[in-house]
C-alpha cells in the first residue's frame, strides 16, 4: 500500500495536478505574504533591542525568545475569538480567509525573527556599527552595513519562521477552515487526506515539504560559506 501511494504521489507531484500545486501555492503565497510583513519590522526591532538601552529591554527580549515556542493552536485560538462575528475585529469579516491565515502566520513568525535577529546582531557586537560611524558613513549606510555582516544569522532568522509557518496546522486550520481552492494549504490537506484514508495527495505535500527543507538548508550552506554545496 505504501508504494502504491508513493507511485501515485509521484505521479501527482510530475503530471502537475491541478488540485496539488494549487494547494502547494496558496500554502507558498500565505506564508512568504506574512514572512514579507515580518521580516523589516522584526529585524528594525532586533536591531533597537540589540544597539539601545533602555528600561525593560531585557524583559522584552525574554518576552519574544518565550513567544518563539507558543503553540500554534494557541495562536489560532487567539485569531479566531478576535476575528469570530462578535469578536473585537468581526466586523471585518476575515475569519476563514487568506487574510486571517496571514495573520496568526505574522503572530507567529514575528518573535522567531526578532529573538533570532537579536542574537545575531548581538554576536556581531558593536564593533561594525561603530567603526562604520567612525568612518563618516550616515544612521542608514551603518544599518545596512551591518545587515550585510550579520546576513547568515539573519538568514538562519528568516529559515525557522519559514519552516514554523509554512508547517503548522492549528492556525491554518483555525482561521483558514481548510477551503478547497482558497485556505486549503499543504498542513491542513496533509491532515484532510489522512483522516480519509487518501495518501497519495498526502505523501505528495510531505514530498514537497522536504523539498522545501532540503532548499532551505542548501541555501544556508551557501550562506554560511563554509563547504562546497553538491546538487
Amino acid at each position: 500500500m505504501i508504494s502504491q501511494a508513493t507511485g501515485e504521489a509521484l505521479h501527482l507531484l510530475f503530471t502537475g495536478d491541478r488540485a496539488l500545486w494549487e494547494i502547494i501555492l496558496i500554502s507558498l503565497t500565505v506564508s512568504l505574504r506574512a514572512l514579507l510583513l515580518c521580516l523589516p519590522v522584526g529585524i528594525a526591532l532586533a536591531f533597537l533591542l540589540s544597539y539601545l538601552v533602555f528600561p525593560g529591554r531585557r524583559l522584552i527580549v525574554m518576552v519574544f525568545q518565550t513567544l518563539m515556542s507558543i503553540p500554534a493552536v494557541v495562536v489560532g485560538l487567539t485569531v479566531y475569538l478576535m476575528l469570530a462575528r462578535h469578536g473585537p475585529f468581526g466586523d471585518l469579516k476575515l475569519l476563514f480567509t487568506q487574510s486571517a491565515m496571514v495573520i496568526g502566520q505574522v503572530l507567529l513568525s514575528f518573535p522567531i525573527i526578532v529573538a533570532l535577529g537579536y542574537s545575531a546582531f548581538q554576536a556581531a557586537g558593536r564593533r561594525g556599527w561603530e567603526t562604520a560611524r567612525t568612518l563618516g558613513a550616515s544612521r542608514s549606510r551603518a544599518f545596512f552595513t551591518l545587515l550585510h555582516e550579520v546576513r547568515f544569522g539573519l538568514f538562519v532568522a528568516f529559515a525557522a519562521a519559514f519552516g514554523r509557518i509554512i508547517s503548522e496546522v492549528g492556525v491554518s486550520m483555525m482561521v483558514g477552515g481548510n477551503i478547497l481552492g482558497y485556505t486549503r494549504n499543504i498542513p491542513t490537506a496533509i491532515a484532510l487526506e489522512s483522516s480519509k484514508g487518501e495518501f497519495a495527495q498526502g505523501i505528495a505535500l510531505g514530498i514537497v515539504l522536504m523539498a522545501i527543507a532540503l532548499i532551505m538548508n542548501i541555501l544556508l550552506t551557501v550562506f554560511q560559506g563554509r563547504e562546497p554545496v553538491v546538487v
